[in-house]
């Protein structure tokens, strides 16, 4: 069941567009906050405060990677694999996250506590190589800032929306 509060947030996207359907990826956000993931009874009770079909809140989930069908970890890691990224050693850094976590892309770890989703492109190519912990943008990643990273996350609880290390979110670290 969907708390009062992701309820509201629900209901206070909707009211930001002129058609209220258009809220659909800012529910869908809103439901993974909650559960972690796209819960499917999660699903079907924002698609009922939309007033929309859940089939189609489901497909939307299945084609956007930063919504997820199925549990996850605590904390998603994704770094980005597109060209600028690449070309300034991102490769090495998911090799290192694989072999620091003891997981390859697309698993998480057996405490559930990371899952590694590389992405295509995180379009923040001046920070490259970058990833998105959560939802804040690292950028200018080594194996002892990846190190910094991770250790911040597995002391915090929950999914972070701020720096771990107190610089600015959303591309500022």
């Amino acid at each position: 069941m969907l708390s009062e509060e992701t309820v509201q947030e629900i209901r206070a996207a909707m009211r930001r567009y002129p058609r209220p359907r258009s809220a659909v990826l800012d529910a869908l956000r809103a439901v993974q906050r909650q559960y972690g993931w796209c819960d499917p009874e999660g699903i079907k009770e924002a698609a009922e405060i939309l007033e929309i079909d859940a089939n189609a809140l489901q497909m939307l989930v299945t084609f956007y990677d930063m919504l997820y069908d199925h549990p996850v970890g605590e904390h998603i890691l994704m770094p980005c694999k597109n060209i600028a990224c690449y070309l300034r050693g991102a490769d090495g850094i998911i090799e290192y996250i694989c072999r620091r976590l003891g997981i390859r892309p697309g698993e998480t770890t057996a405490d559930g506590k990371f899952t590694l989703q590389p992405m295509e492109c995180l379009a923040a190519c001046d920070l490259a190589p970058m990833m998105i912990a959560d939802e804040t943008y690292y950028g200018n990643l080594t194996e002892e800032r990846v190190d910094e990273i991770l250790a911040a996350l597995a002391a915090s609880k929950g999914r972070r929306s701020e720096p771990v290390d107190g610089g600015a979110a959303n591309g500022q670290v």
